[in-house]
């Protein structure tokens, strides 16, 4: 079983405050191609591309649970963008012929049980206070851009999946700097959990 890229190990190093202590499965089960779409994808990149499809279904929830309990203009922004990433994740998923992990499952289910804690830990964690939540904001951020970025320079070989993953991180880049944002409103300097502090630094600068 191959354990966790950066994603949800880094989560467990560094996230000390957030008490998370979780590990990614990237293997698929009984997946060893995809279906004869005239694109062949390593069992890898298919499991990073369902991995990325549940990863933006947990940003959306979580910042629309967040919204019903703090008001916050990016909560409610940003949740409709993570819907934007989940249909595109869906897009590439439907491409390629892979099954959807996401389905009919309704706000805060996750196929994924490492995902299914992360969001019971956060929604817990941001619902302490209104800080709280917001530095649960960034760090989602954080963790969707580590985990775009591995897969674009380990795994992704398709240049529509490429595509869309480039997209995506940019996104998040706004995203995360939307957060800090807010909380520099309120006098709060957020750190980085996760990302070094100069590539931090650069996407704050962008």
């Amino acid at each position: 079983m191959e354990t966790g890229k950066f994603r949800i190990t880094g989560l467990s190093i560094a996230i000390l405050a957030f008490a998370l202590s979780l590990t990614q499965c990237t293997d698929l089960e009984g997946l060893d191609e995809t279906p004869d779409t005239g694109v062949e994808l390593s069992t890898t990149e298919s499991s990073g591309i369902l991995f990325m499809r549940e990863e933006e279904k947990l940003a959306r929830d979580v910042y629309l649970y967040l919204y019903e309990l703090y008001p916050l203009r990016p909560f409610l922004n940003i949740s409709k963008s993570e819907q934007a990433h989940m249909d595109a994740m869906l897009y590439l998923i439907d491409t390629l012929g892979l099954e959807d992990p996401v389905g009919e499952n309704p706000e805060g289910v996750f196929q994924n049980e490492e995902l299914q804690e992360l969001y019971d830990e956060l929604i817990e964690r941001g619902s302490k206070s209104q800080e709280e939540a917001l530095r649960v904001g960034a760090l989602i951020e954080e963790v969707d851009i580590i985990d775009i970025q591995t897969e674009l320079e380990e795994h992704a070989t398709d240049e529509e999946v490429i595509r869309v993953y480039t997209n995506l991180l940019r996104a998040s880049g706004k995203h995360l700097r939307a957060f800090v944002g807010v909380l520099g409103l309120y006098d709060v300097e957020y750190e980085p959990v996760l990302m070094d502090p100069e590539q931090y630094r650069q996407i704050i600068e962008d």
